[in-house]
C-alpha cells in the first residue's frame, strides 16, 4: 500500500540525511504504532534505509514486526506526500557503573543507556 507509488523508508539517525529542503510534520510514535503502518506495507513497499544493522534487532524484537525481507536502498531525498519512520537513538551516561566479572581477570563496566524511539516524519511539500 505505498502512497501515490512512494514507498515507505525506515531510517535511522545516519540517514537523517534524506529529510533535505522542504515542509515536514513530525510526530511522535509509540513503538505499537510504528508496527501498525509498517505492516499496513507490503514487503515491496518498504525500504530499509538505516545504516545501523542493530535496528533490525530493533525492528523485529521490540517493535514486534515479523520479519520481512525489505529491499535495502540508498535515498538521497524524500518525496512530496512520502512517508518515514525515524528509528532515533539517544544515548545518556549511565548513572550506574556496576562493573560485571567476564572470564578469569576481564571485567566490563557499564558506561552509557542506549534509548531508541520513533517518529512518523512525512514531506508535505
Amino acid at each position: 500500500m505505498a502512497t501515490d507509488g512512494n514507498p515507505l523508508l525506515l531510517i535511522d539517525n545516519s540517514t537523517m540525511y534524506v529529510i533535505g529542503k522542504g515542509t515536514y510534520k513530525v510526530e511522535p510514535m509509540t513503538f505499537a504504532e510504528a508496527k501498525a503502518i509498517i505492516d499496513i506495507f507490503g514487503e515491496e513497499d518498504v525500504l530499509r534505509c538505516y545504516t545501523d544493522s542493530a535496528i533490525d534487532k530493533v525492528i523485529h524484537d521490540y517493535v514486534g514486526v515479523e520479519d520481512r525481507d525489505f529491499p535495502r536502498k540508498k535515498i538521497t531525498r524524500m518525496r512530496p506526500g512520502q512517508m518515514a519512520i525515524a528509528f532515533k537513538q539517544y544515548v545518556a551516561p549511565s548513572e550506574t557503573q556496576p562493573i560485571i566479572d567476564l572470564d578469569p581477570g576481564a571485567q566490563a563496566k557499564k558506561i552509557q543507556n542506549i534509548y531508541i524511539y520513533c517518529e512518523a516524519i512525512t514531506r508535505m511539500t
